[in-house]
């Protein structure tokens, strides 16, 4: 095994995806880099595991799960390719009750979208979602070229990138909620609008549908652009941690040397500048330059007090948040059978599977917050359900079991009226009977559990607060974490930073080309 150096030009603190990014492109430069992990694997949250117990052959992307947002100017530029599959239905609306209950299966065949949509809610939900997919789209295209820039203001943003007749719409939808974007397009079905509030207004963030910053989660949700995808979200083959893996291997093949169970305790500073840093068992490192690709919480715990410019703490002090992310992986021997479909229908397991609840679905997605808010489970959560070994056969084990998972929006990341150890179980039973609502008899065909909790996210993933987003979506552009700190030599480069959180590497390249332009 090849020792770790005690000098470098580049320290980079954790191996996740923006870490490996930025490895790769100072390697390339030249720079004698060293990747430093605290955990025994790469790749952060996103990474390919075997959690079962009992189906230990199962594979699983036990934190990130869909590749989506990553921008295909950034593939080129680091000459890789990651091999994706097209989820085709993308989105699968189910509602509880028999074949001939209202449901839609969002697929390639626009027509019979509209068709769906047309029969089970309305022509004006039809024409809503029309136009808003039109708006989007050009959002999204004017919007791509500014995730790999430094990040100016909203306003600096808008008058650079995006087209004048919608500058005013992207201003207010980056600063507003979700809610009041959407109510725009004046949709009819609480229940299709709720589904859009949710799946991107909401995931991953510490907040609710009114609260202002919602819509920017909503727009970096809709910013998928990778070649084949339409607009919509992929599954990386052989989980995520093909990702991390390819990255890995494009660093090393550059000259960075990555080393696992390697965790840095402290950043030193000597006369005002990085002087390196200690690992926790005493090897110290002298570098030029230190990266943070862990989360900005993590790389600020390991600096001096006082080192870091006082308007810097004080802001991202002020943006912290604990993460309200429940994942529970699954094990399921065999496909569950939704009761809405009629028998004839496309397969709806590749797709993300939204759970939503059925009466008045917008007022209970309030609820589900203030419940949150109050330290409370909520009784109605809403889910996001993946089953990607339909699409994925390469995860599969040798008994044909599914790997599967629910992501749970919100719940408190300690809970006031008991702790996790004791309410998890319970609540994990309340899950599986909600899946039970939609497809009868799902509890049944589970072989394995792997819950994650907020805290559970924090252990697992080494994540400060368990937020999955590092920094909340809430919080955009140039008042997220900077590239360069304000401490000379130290630099973020994680998702906590430009543009957003998520699997999107854009961070990691940006950081690395401020780097390279300062040394």
């Amino acid at each position: 095994m090849t020792p770790i150096p005690g000098r470098a030009d580049v320290v980079i603190i954790g191996a996740g995806h923006n870490s490996l990014v930025s490895a790769i492109l100072l390697a390339r430069a030249g720079l004698d880099v060293v990747v430093l992990e605290a955990a025994g694997r790469i790749g952060g949250a996103t990474r390919t595991e075997r959690p079962f117990a009992k189906a230990p052959g199962l594979g699983q992307s036990t934190g990130s799960y869909l590749l989506g947002l990553m921008p295909p100017e950034l593939l080129k530029t680091l000459d890789v390719t990651i091999p994706t599959l097209r989820r085709d239905p993308h989105y699968f609306l189910p509602t509880p009750g028999p074949a001939g209950s209202p449901y839609l299966l969002f697929g390639r065949d626009r027509e019979d979208t509209r068709r769906q949509m047309a029969e089970f809610f309305s022509p004006r939900d039809v024409a809503a979602d029309e136009a808003l997919a039109v708006e989007i789209a050009a959002l999204r295209a004017d919007l791509a070229p500014s995730w790999l820039e430094e990040p100016g203001s909203v306003e600096e943003i808008a008058d650079r990138h995006i087209r004048p007749q919608l500058q005013s719409t992207f201003l207010d939808l980056v600063r507003g909620s979700v809610v009041d974007y959407l109510a725009r397009f004046g949709f009819k079905s609480d229940l299709l609008t709720a589904m859009y509030v949710v799946t991107d207004g909401l995931s991953g963030l510490n907040a609710g549908p009114d609260d202002p910053g919602t819509g920017h989660n909503f727009l970096v949700h809709n910013m998928c652009r990778l070649p084949g995808a339409d607009g919509t979200w992929m599954i990386a083959e052989g989980g995520m941690g093909t990702v991390s893996r390819i990255f890995a291997e494009t660093a090393r093949a550059a000259g960075a040397r990555i080393f696992t169970d390697a965790e840095v305790t402290a950043v030193t500073v000597d006369n005002r500048a990085v002087g390196g840093v200690v690992l926790a068992d005493g090897r110290s490192i002298t570098a030029r330059v230190v990266l943070g690709g862990c989360d900005p919480y993590r790389l600020m715990s390991l600096v001096p007090d006082g080192a870091l410019p006082t308007a810097l703490t004080d802001r991202m002090a002020a943006a912290r948040r604990t993460g309200t992310t429940l994942k529970l992986n699954l094990a399921l021997r065999d496909l569950p059978r939704f009761s809405c479909l009629p028998a004839d229908a496309p397969s709806p397991f590749g797709s993300t599977i939204h759970l939503l609840p059925g009466e008045a679905p917008m007022e209970s997605v309030r609820r589900m917050w203030s419940e949150v808010q109050a330290g409370r489970l909520p009784a109605e959560p809403t889910v996001e359900w993946y089953l990607h070994t339909t699409v994925d056969e390469s995860l599969r084990d040798a008994d044909g079991n599914h790997s599967s998972a629910l992501f749970v929006q919100s719940v408190p990341y300690q809970p006031a009226d008991g702790s996790w150890d004791d309410l998890l179980p319970g609540y994990v039973d309340q899950l599986l009977a909600l899946c039970d609502r939609y497809a009868p008899g799902t509890s049944d065909l589970v072989v394995d559990v792997m819950p994650l909790t907020p805290p559970g996210i924090e252990k697992h993933f080494g994540i400060t607060g368990g937020h999955i987003h590092h920094v909340d979506n809430t919080v955009a552009f140039d008042q997220r974490m900077p590239y360069a700190t304000g401490l000379d030599g130290l630099y973020a480069g994680s998702a906590g930073a430009h543009p957003a959180g998520s699997v999107i590497g854009a961070a990691g390249h940006n950081a690395a080309i401020k780097i390279l332009q300062d040394l």
